[in-house]
């Protein structure tokens, strides 16, 4: 499961509403997004990633697989109900995101038990909750981020670990994502010896509430004004190339980072690396 994407920019605004819970979003937060999505070629590759890895990982694991995105086709519902028409009696959800918070992970397994009793599919559904310390993926931000570091002037840049902001409400239920993302954090410092690293979010949404910080545009600033020269953003909650990398980050965080005079890299997207797949394939041989 993914989050999913709009197939091009015609199919913006309903992906944007699905998204507000079927209110439509207001004409210039839609030109906006639109204008995101033309900055990085008109579309994102996000779906065609989602296939090939659950391909990926389906041949390695030996094991048939369905996509089903949550705020576009195929959506959750469709690929259950596409399990129910097959026969399918025990499933693995796989979210392609590493780790868990009640408004992620937890939501994508609200939405994929209550899409099998809308189907009726009597299967049994085993959710991998996370998988963020798993040694693969650990192992292959490592690597990462030494290739991110060898295209720099600096030889020991900060290295920022970054994944989607939530709303700071999940605290108090004290959800364990950002401890999550901090462990992830601390076991790629370890394995690739780093000496500087922080933690940081970004792509925040745009809602009343506050959420998680700092961003990380809140941190090329503030590490400018530190003294910081050289930074390898590292995001390490997302798997594949797509708006939030795409966007957010080579656009958005490279404009910021230019006009500071701050040197800045950012590691390559797990995407369909196979050892990356490896690791999943593994995960979900473990959960049947």
């Amino acid at each position: 499961m993914a989050y999913g994407t709009p197939k091009d920019l015609d199919d913006v605004e309903a992906y944007y509403t699905d998204i507000r819970h079927g209110r439509p979003p207001a004409p210039e937060l839609l030109e906006e997004l639109r204008e995101r999505y033309r900055a990085i070629g008109g579309r994102s590759p996000l779906l065609e990633l989602t296939t090939a890895q659950a391909e990926g990982i389906a041949e390695r694991a030996g094991v048939p697989a369905y996509v089903g995105q949550k705020h576009a086709a195929p959506f959750i519902r469709d690929a259950v109900a596409r399990m129910e028409e097959d026969g399918i009696e025990r499933a693995v959800g796989l979210v392609l995101a590493p780790h868990y918070s009640m408004m992620s992970i937890g939501d994508y397994a609200r939405r994929a038990r209550r899409a099998a009793e809308e189907t009726g599919w009597p299967g049994e559904l085993r959710m991998v909750e996370s998988w963020h310390l798993e040694p693969g993926y650990v192992s292959l931000l490592a690597d990462r981020i030494r290739e991110a570091t060898q295209g720099l002037e600096a030889t020991d840049p900060l290295v920022v670990f970054t994944a989607h902001s939530l709303p700071e409400r999940i605290l108090q239920a004290k959800d364990p994502y950002p401890d999550q993302l901090r462990a992830t954090a601390e076991a790629v410092a370890s394995e690739a010896g780093l000496s500087r690293w922080r933690v940081g979010w970004q792509s925040a949404g745009r809602t009343a509430d506050p959420w998680l910080g700092p961003d990380v545009l809140e941190i090329l600033d503030d590490e400018s004004a530190a003294g910081t020269r050289s930074i390898v953003v590292c995001p390490c909650g997302f798997v594949a190339d797509h708006l939030e990398v795409l966007y957010d980050l080579d656009i958005e965080a490279r404009e910021r980072a230019d006009e500071l005079g701050i040197e800045l890299a950012r590691t390559a997207s797990p995407n369909v690396d196979p050892l990356f797949l490896d690791t999943l394939a593994e995960v979900v041989r473990r959960n049947l």
